[in-house]
């Protein structure tokens, strides 16, 4: 409502929409609810399309149409996007699912309901929650609990630095070199491409720190969206990794209903296709979402290939050790390289990037905007991060004094006043 006041009508009208079709769908016989469960859907698609891809699918359809000269007679119309909107459709889509499907009662008090959809921790985005973890939360008796409280305080303020402290001194470089990529050096595009892929991950990774230790702290649990991705032996196991909450609602909403892997191998690599460009477009109206979303597919399909084709050959063995290191590495650099669509903003840009990164030389000069000591800084800042993402369900374990946990808060929170990037920019995902 502070971004633009009127838009609040857009999840009103969603609420009682899904609040009403909800109950609806629970009473009514089964072929009548088939058809509110579609109307329903049709109603959050619709919405989520006209204000987030209208534009896009608009712009399309002229060009499309001038090729064969004819004039497209809808008007352009541009739509600024609600903050959120792609998040809590999502979560309101998987309520009215899971009651289609009889897993979830319909939720007959409104209010509830409407703060199952507007829960503020994770409103704006995500994770993306389930009516069975969060509904039942919202009826049982919270009292307050200081150790809630206290680990709660402590993923915040975890995520604040992830935020501040490394993100957003990562995007210092990171926009410079993408900004300015014909003046580059190929070696300053890799280093650029390399420092997006932990500057989106601690710039999504703290916003979920801070939203799911938010609902901790009044004694909610949401569930975990992130699990040490850039440690994936694959991608295919970084997606499993990666933005769970949304990895999870495709593979149940959309995977497993196309017929998951339990159909032939063409038909399974389909329905993986189909999956990854979904989750392209779903993150923003554009071709290079759609590419980015596309290639993640496509390599998906060639590890399951290349999985299968291994079990049939001899192949000789390596250090267990070793191997896994490899395949660490050769996992984040595809994500960080296909990652290159994600970040440039039209195809063109990302293909002449990805050309100067494969004909680089080592002897090219590194021009990203920071200094050889904020660079150093900045990797040191990164490996403390793997080192302390690694050990993070442990910390949050330890039995602390009062004052030991004090002096951790006061050293985190002092440390984003002294090293952090205020004002730099907003949450990543907003600028798409």
């Amino acid at each position: 409502m502070a971004f633009i006041p009127v838009y609040i009508l857009i999840l009103a009208m969603l609420i009682v929409v899904d609040y009403v079709a909800g109950l609806l769908i629970e009473n009514a016989r089964e072929k009548r609810r088939k058809w509110i469960f579609i109307t329903s859907i049709v109603v959050n698609i619709a919405m989520l399309a006209i204000f987030k891809y209208f534009m896009f699918f608009n712009s399309n359809l002229t060009a499309f149409l001038h090729i064969f000269g004819q004039h497209n007679p809808i008007p352009l119309i541009k739509f600024i996007l609600p903050l959120g909107l792609s998040f809590h459709t999502f979560q309101a889509m998987s309520y009215l699912i899971e009651v289609y499907r009889g897993d979830q009662k319909a939720e007959r008090h409104f209010g509830i309901y409407s703060l199952y959809v507007m829960f503020y921790p994770q409103l704006v985005a995500g994770p993306i929650e389930r009516p069975q973890n969060l509904l039942p939360q919202f009826k049982q008796e919270h009292h307050f609990d200081a150790g809630n409280l206290k680990s709660g305080l402590l993923q915040m303020a975890v995520g604040l630095f992830k935020k501040v402290v490394i993100a957003d001194r990562l995007a210092i470089a990171v926009d410079y070199g993408f900004g300015d990529y014909t003046n580059q050096s190929g070696l300053s595009l890799t280093i650029a491409a390399l420092l997006y892929s932990f500057q989106i991950y601690c710039d999504f990774s703290g916003y979920s720190d801070i939203a799911i230790g938010a609902a901790r702290c009044m004694g909610f649990k949401l569930m975990t969206n992130f699990n040490t991705p850039y440690l994936a032996r694959s991608v295919s196991e970084y997606w499993r990794r990666w933005h769970i909450s949304l990895s999870t609602w495709f593979k149940d909403y959309v995977y497993i209903p196309l017929g998951g892997s339990r159909v032939t191998i063409p038909r399974f690599y389909l329905n993986l296709m189909i999956v990854f460009l979904l989750s392209g477009l779903w993150h923003g109206a554009s071709w290079t979402f759609v590419v980015w979303g596309g290639l993640n597919g496509i390599i998906v399909i060639i590890e399951h290939s290349l999985g299968k084709l291994k079990h049939k050959m001899r192949l000789p063995q390596v250090h267990s050790r070793v191997k896994e290191i490899l395949s660490i590495t050769i996992a984040f650099l595809l994500v960080s390289l296909v990652r290159v669509f994600f970040r440039a903003p039209e195809i063109g840009q990302a293909g002449e990037i990805l050309k100067r990164i494969f004909t680089m030389s080592f002897n090219d000069v590194i021009n990203l905007s920071l200094n050889s000591n904020e660079l150093y800084f900045s990797l040191f800042l990164i490996v403390v991060l793997v080192l302390f993402e690694t050990r993070w369900p442990k910390i949050t374990e330890m039995k602390t004094t009062k004052l030991g946990y004090y002096l951790l808060m006061a050293g985190i929170l002092f440390s984003c006043y002294l090293f952090g990037v205020f004002n730099y920019r907003q949450f990543i995902y907003f600028q798409f």
